[in-house]
C-alpha cells in the first residue's frame, strides 16, 4: 500500500520522461540556433524562461535576427500559439477538482508536449490533482531551460557555418506524441485527414492559422463520427 501510494505521488515525474528525452535535443538545437543568430546566452535563456514555447521561440529568433518590428513579432507569435486555446479547453474538464488559484500558474506551462502527455494520462485516470501537473510541467520546463542553456553555451563556441543536423528533432517529437494518442481506426482517420487538410491550407491561409482550422474541423468531424457511432 505504501509502495503504491509512493508511485502515485510521482506520477507526474514518471510521465515527464518522454518529454524530457525529447526536450534535450530540441532545446539544445534552439540554444545553438540562438547564439549562431547573434544573440547572447542570457537572451537565449531568457526566451526559454519567459516565453517557453518551442516552435514560437525558433520563429522569434529567426524574426528578430532579420530585424522584424516588434508588432509583427508579437502578432506572429500570437497566431502561432493560438492552438493553446484548444489545449486549455480540452484540459479544463479535467481540472475541475483543482483549486482555482493553481490554474493561472499551471496554464503558463501548457505546451504541445505537456498537453499530449497529460491528456493521455487523464483519459485513463482523471483523478490526478495539481501535484501531478506541477511535477509534469516543472520537470519539462526545467529540462527545456537547461538544454537551452547548454545549447547556447555550445553554440557560442561553434563556427557560424557549422551545421550539426538537429533540424529533425522538433517534428520527430511531434510525430512520437501523436502516435502515443492514436488508437482505433477513427483516430487514425482523423489524424490523417487533419494532417492532409493542414498541409493543403498552409498554401492558402497566412501564418499558422492552417493548424487551428484543421484542428477544429478534425475535432468536429471526430465528434460527429462519435455521435453517429453511438446512434447506429
Amino acid at each position: 500500500m505504501v509502495v503504491e501510494e509512493a508511485k502515485n505521488n510521482i506520477n507526474g515525474i514518471k510521465s515527464s520522461f518522454p518529454i524530457v528525452l525529447g526536450y534535450l535535443p530540441i532545446g539544445f538545437a534552439y540554444g545553438i540556433l540562438g547564439t549562431k543568430s547573434g544573440f547572447s546566452i542570457l537572451q537565449v535563456v531568457a526566451l526559454s524562461l519567459f516565453v517557453y514555447a518551442g516552435s514560437a521561440q525558433f520563429i522569434a529568433i529567426s524574426l528578430l535576427s532579420s530585424g522584424t518590428d516588434i508588432i509583427t513579432l508579437i502578432m506572429t507569435i500570437f497566431i502561432v500559439n493560438l492552438r493553446h486555446f484548444l489545449y486549455s479547453t480540452s484540459l479544463s474538464q479535467y481540472m475541475k477538482r483543482i483549486n482555482r488559484k493553481h490554474i493561472p500558474i499551471l496554464s503558463f506551462f501548457i505546451t504541445d508536449e505537456t498537453y499530449a502527455v497529460s491528456i493521455t494520462d487523464l483519459k485513463e485516470n482523471n483523478e490526478y490533482n495539481e501535484k501531478y501537473f506541477y511535477q509534469l510541467f516543472f520537470m519539462s520546463y526545467t529540462t527545456w531551460i537547461i538544454s537551452s542553456f547548454i545549447g547556447a553555451m555550445f553554440g557560442s563556441f561553434l563556427n557560424g557555418s557549422v551545421n550539426i543536423g538537429l533540424d529533425f528533432a522538433l517534428p520527430a517529437m511531434y510525430i512520437a506524441l501523436l502516435l502515443m494518442q492514436i488508437s482505433g481506426y477513427r483516430k487514425v482517420f482523423i489524424s490523417i485527414f487533419s494532417g492532409l487538410l493542414s498541409i493543403s491550407l498552409m498554401y492558402i491561409l497566412p501564418g499558422n492559422i492552417n493548424v487551428i482550422v484543421s484542428a477544429v474541423i478534425g475535432a468536429g468531424i471526430g465528434g460527429l463520427i462519435d455521435i453517429w457511432t453511438k446512434n447506429s
